[in-house]
């Protein structure tokens, strides 16, 4: 299983497998720079605050640093 797509949707980021199907969706944050910064096929990095955390394919967090 594979990332294939990551929407943001107002304040939640949707994301789908390669088949269109949704694996899990987390909190976007509500700052003016909050929000997706990006995606892989296996990871999404969304970025709350000072912070960008990356999850994995199942929506587990797996690192988070600090956005500069």
């Amino acid at each position: 299983m594979a990332i294939g797509n990551a929407v943001q949707r107002g304040t939640l980021v949707y994301v789908y497998d390669e088949k269109g199907r949704q694996l899990f969706c987390v909190g976007a944050g509500t700052g003016p720079k909050d929000g997706l910064t990006g995606y892989t096929s296996s990871t999404v990095n969304v970025r709350h605050g000072s912070t960008i955390y990356s999850y994995d394919v199942h929506g587990r967090q797996i690192s988070m640093t600090s956005a500069r």
